[in-house]
């Protein structure tokens, strides 16, 4: 990796669940908090937090997702405001699902907001296909969720 790729790992000290949780609140109406960040790294086997760091270090993007079986399951991606359109996110889930497909998963599932239109972008230029509508599924405020899939992930 050369010095101006971001770095991608992912979170296991105290700080950068901290990060991760700012971030959350920064970018969600309706964020997980540090402690429910914690108890899900803690408590669940198939939990996993990436951060794409700045190259000072401190946390740009994260993802949030459960490699469950065969399956990626993508329960958060968030870049920082002041870093989006860059590519970071992107880079990020390209990361995540490779890092999935080497663990054996070999499809990946989400769910966005309708009106999240970059997001929606993001997703179908990484070959996910729009699947089905949960009718009400957001809060704060009360929106459909789109469910997506891909298949085929790749560990290359």
């Amino acid at each position: 990796m050369n010095s101006n790729e971001p770095l991608i790992e992912r979170v296991t000290s105290p700080e950068d669940v901290s990060a991760v949780a700012q971030l959350e609140a920064l970018c969600f109406t309706n964020p997980w908090t540090r402690e429910m960040l914690e108890r899900e790294l803690r408590e669940s086997p198939v939990a996993r937090v990436y951060a794409l760091r700045e190259q000072g270090g401190g946390v740009a993007a994260f993802c949030s997702c459960w490699i469950v079986l065969d399956e990626l399951h993508v329960n958060t991606i968030a870049v920082a405001p002041h870093r989006r359109r860059e590519g970071l996110g992107t880079r990020l889930m390209l990361h995540v699902m490779r890092e999935a497909a080497e663990a054996g998963a070999t499809r990946a599932t989400l769910e966005v907001r309708a009106s999240n239109t970059a997001a929606r972008r993001l997703y179908s230029s990484l070959g996910f296909v729009e699947t089905a509508v949960r009718q009400g599924y957001y809060t704060q405020p009360e929106e459909d969720g789109i469910i997506l899939w891909r298949g085929a992930l790749s560990r290359g």
